[in-house]
């Protein structure tokens, strides 16, 4: 199995954030117990900001086991698709935000994303399996929020 995880779910464990990170840390020992933790480039960049060097970074991330997936062809077009839809909805946005790469590469790459922001995900990227990590102690292996 496959997880592509989102930002702030890594966010949430390295802050440590009182309220979110014991749920996250238990969603990505759970995922990574299961099969495989991919973050895209827009992950990485996200967390770049938040280290204070690079290196740091990818040794954090090498030892928890996020592996890096470049987003594809295939998922930046979708995530143009999914940024016209939220545009024609009103949305204000004027240029394709991080998310929307997040959700089209956990779309065209993963199998699930572990993420808390369920609700955007679901609306703008159909079919995507969504792990929450507030409700994962709750679910069975390979189901979605």
């Amino acid at each position: 199995m496959i997880t592509a995880v989102d930002t702030s779910v890594l966010l949430d464990v390295f802050g440590p954030d009182p309220k979110f990170g014991p749920g996250s840390k238990h969603a990505l020992q759970r995922v990574l117990r299961e099969g495989t933790l991919v973050a895209c480039e827009v992950v990485w960049a996200e967390l770049g900001a938040a280290f204070p060097s690079e290196e740091l970074l990818e040794r954090t991330l090498e030892h928890l086991g996020v592996r890096f997936e470049p987003l594809s062809q295939q998922a930046g077009l979708r995530a143009g698709s999914a940024w016209r839809e939220y545009r024609a909805r009103g949305g204000r946005r004027e240029r394709v935000a991080a998310d929307f790469l997040i959700g089209a590469h956990a779309l065209t790459s993963a199998d699930r994303l572990l993420t808390r922001d369920r609700g955007f995900f679901r609306d703008y990227f159909t079919g995507l399996s969504i792990l929450d990590p507030s409700a994962a102690a709750d679910q069975a292996p390979g189901t979605g929020a």
